[in-house]
């Protein structure tokens, strides 16, 4: 082999160039953990920006009878995904030590649905992204926001006292 094919050959073998961007995106189809957590390639990815209430979480209809909302968000997520590969990109590392990422169906955020269609809450401390989805969601009555409904933040802080 010559040292013109060696050096070709050397430099068809290294990533390309958007390699360093692309390290931050994980791109698969998703298992859902539950309402604001999938998992892809075996890599646990929270949702950046929106929290949903927990599995074991309950909400309470209008006339006061308790449903598993928290299981009703992750049946929701799981049915509006489905097999479809999904895209994630890193945004951080959760101290749970899970991505916290932006994830999108196709040209569709999947965080802002979630918040949209009232199965998560814009997470205000760490964004207010989702803020304009979730005031829509409220005024609809959907989702979480059809009755009554502890903030998912509120209901693990409870938890632990």
């Amino acid at each position: 082999m010559t040292w013109r094919a060696m050096v070709l050959a050397l430099l068809l073998a290294l990533p390309p160039a958007e390699a360093d961007a692309a390290q931050n995106r994980i791109v698969g189809v998703a298992s859902v953990i539950d309402g604001d957590t999938i998992e892809i390639h075996g890599v646990r990815i929270r949702f950046f920006g929106i929290d949903a209430p927990e599995g074991g979480q309950q909400c309470r209809r209008p006339d006061g009878t308790p449903w598993r909302c928290g299981q009703q968000a992750a049946l929701a997520l799981q049915d509006h995904i489905g097999r479809r590969p999904i895209a994630c990109t890193q945004r951080d590392i959760d101290r749970f030590r899970r991505v916290v990422a932006q994830c999108r169906l196709g040209n569709q955020d999947i965080n802002g649905w979630l918040v949209a269609q009232g199965w998560a809450a814009a997470y205000v401390s760490f964004s207010r992204d989702y803020v304009a989805e979730e005031r829509s969601a409220r005024a609809a009555g959907i989702g979480v926001w059809s009755g009554e409904f502890i903030m998912p933040w509120d209901w693990r802080a409870g938890r632990r006292n």
